[in-house]
């Protein structure tokens, strides 16, 4: 039976260590976080970040918008956050209103208060492994693959999900550890190739939004698998990988929810912190 991979535990002791870097700061960190209409999950997610931070010392600004804002009024806003040096970091909720392009708006954001590391600056070190503000998910998967104390050195890991936000730059960060990465997506399942992948699998990362997409069975014996999905059945939530079937094979498993989720608020944080000290 696997070890859980619980992110909430992982998460408090960071947070621990990022209240004490808080009171040592020379300004206390602000988040400007913009919300954009009413959408549930954005609004759990808002909720969730404003407790973390207010839980360490952060002063989190929620910028409530209406669902019919324009494009352009809402760059005028990040433009106007860019420089209110007051404010240390900007959030944008997803999904944003349609009509509006979120890579025009990720890119609005200056490099130095891009919280979520998806600036195409702080991207572009992310190749060179020169990046000190991580993508937020990517982040939470290396912590938890740290207290697993697997050296990835030449391990086979697979990852499922090929996305901007988490499977690209996970992809790079797997790599800096010189682990043998293979990105599957769409066309290695169509390929009929998605199975033989994950059976060799020895860390297996699935971030797709498709409940039980993953057979427990094909987890290859002492695997470990870090389940990045969030998927409602019923009034229950489940990841994108059978827990029951893969947990009888695994060494380590994240159960969701509890796994990956609070541990992303929290590089969240740590990136603030992080943008607090590019800023002085």
């Amino acid at each position: 039976m696997a070890n859980l991979l619980e992110g909430r535990l992982i998460a408090e002791e960071i947070k621990e260590g990022l209240r004490r870097q808080i009171q040592g700061l020379a300004v206390k960190p602000v988040l400007a976080s913009l919300l954009a209409g009413n959408n549930a999950g954005a609004e759990t997610y808002v909720r969730s970040q404003k407790k973390t931070a207010e839980s360490i010392g952060i002063e989190y600004k929620l910028h409530k918008l209406d669902a019919d804002i324009k494009e352009d009024d809402l760059i005028e806003l990040i433009k106007r956050l860019n420089s209110d040096k007051s404010v240390n970091g900007i959030i944008v909720q997803m999904p944003l209103p349609n009509g509006i392009d979120y890579r025009k708006i990720s890119r609005c954001i200056i490099p130095q208060k891009d919280v979520e590391g998806m600036h195409p600056d702080n991207l572009g070190k992310l190749l060179f492994g020169k990046a000190t503000i991580l993508p937020c998910t990517p982040a939470a998967v290396m912590e938890l693959l740290r207290v697993t104390g697997l050296d990835l050195y030449g391990k086979e890991v697979v990852v499922v999900g090929h996305s901007e936000i988490v499977g690209k730059p996970l992809s790079l960060l797997l790599l800096e550890k010189f682990a043998t990465v293979t990105v599957a997506h769409i066309g290695t399942s169509q390929a009929g190739k998605l199975q033989d992948h994950i059976r060799r699998a020895e860390v297996l990362i699935v971030a797709v939004g498709k409940a039980g997409l993953i057979r427990g069975e094909w987890i290859k014996d002492g695997a470990i698998v870090i389940d990045v999905g969030i998927n409602r059945v019923g009034d229950k939530i489940v990841g994108d990988v059978e827990f029951e079937a893969a947990e009888r094979r695994a060494a380590y498993i994240t159960p969701v929810p509890g796994g990956v989720g609070p541990l992303t608020v929290t590089m969240l944080m740590r990136n603030l912190i992080e943008a607090v000290r590019l800023q002085l």
